[in-house]
């Protein structure tokens, strides 16, 4: 079997199924697990953190090409790119996600979730309950909807460019890892756009189908990258640290914030190093 192959089945599993799996655990969850969602999150970050500082860099950085120098400006340009595309993203969602919620106050809707319902959104869904409104719910549910499948392409393009850059085995090595952790993130994604969903009239089993079904571009963001990645040296160089930069704000900007409030306590960041130490054993086998 071919590694593109590999690679649209690994990143299905990683989208598909991770992202479908927050839409079944947002049918039936009980929203009183912040701080084992909290202490996930830290993990996951963790080892996000190893795989990009201890490999995608590196490997970034290590790309033969004509002159070192162009490396290391090539590396620092994809990783800015990685980060400001995610970011745009990120601030997409956010600022849809707040508009279509009129009543919640702009200037006290906060930031950054620091609860699970937060995280998921439920928080709105109980006023838009106590007005009954379930129109305003269904649109909801599916401006997240195109928002998270939007922003799914380029986490794929992380695994494909990881892929593209490693000689190890399909089933180890840095691109299998992030498509694991990947997978996990797309979990609480897939439980805002379900929750709403379901609370605005739509069938649990239909509101599972399009949850999962935005996790789809992440298979095509994979492809891309993989093939990027295969094209050049500088297309590998530049992919890799495009993934870099991409992870980088989802670790940073997204889950070890949202972590960090969720519980506040030592033990995220104690589950940081631990995801950290794993994920550094886990690049160096």
């Amino acid at each position: 079997m071919s590694v593109v192959l590999w690679v649209i089945i690994i990143t299905s599993i990683a989208g598909v199924v991770g992202t479908g799996l927050g839409g079944v655990i947002g049918a039936i969850f009980k929203r009183d697990s912040s701080k084992i969602v909290s202490l996930l999150l830290s993990f996951a970050g963790g080892v996000m953190l190893a795989v990009v500082c201890f490999d995608l860099i590196p490997s970034s950085i290590n790309v033969e090409l004509n002159n070192a120098t162009y490396s290391w400006l090539i590396a620092i340009a994809g990783i800015i790119l990685g980060y400001a595309v995610v970011y745009v993203l990120n601030y997409f969602i956010d600022k849809h996600t707040n508009k279509e919620v009129e009543h919640v106050k702009r200037d006290e809707h906060p930031k950054t979730a620091d609860a699970l319902d937060e995280l998921i959104h439920s928080d709105h869904l109980k006023e838009h309950q106590k007005s009954g409104n379930q129109y305003q719910l269904f649109v909801a549910g599916i401006v997240m909807a195109c928002a998270i499948a939007l922003h799914n392409i380029p986490e794929g393009m992380v695994i494909g460019a990881s892929y593209a850059g490693q000689s190890s085995s399909i089933i180890s090595g840095s691109g299998f890892i992030l498509a694991i952790i990947i997978g996990l993130h797309n979990i609480p994604e897939g439980m805002a756009v379900s929750v709403p969903l379901i609370t605005g009239g739509m069938k649990k089993s239909l509101s599972v189908l399009i949850t999962a079904a935005t996790g789809i571009p992440t298979v095509i963001g994979a492809v891309i990258g993989y093939y990027i990645g295969t094209m050049s040296s500088i297309g590998l160089a530049l992919s890799l640290s495009f993934a870099s930069g991409a992870m980088l704000y989802v670790v940073l900007g997204e889950l070890l914030p949202e972590a960090f409030l969720m519980f506040k306590s030592k033990l995220p960041a104690l589950f940081v190093l631990i995801g950290m130490l794993l994920g550094f054993v886990l690049v160096n086998i």
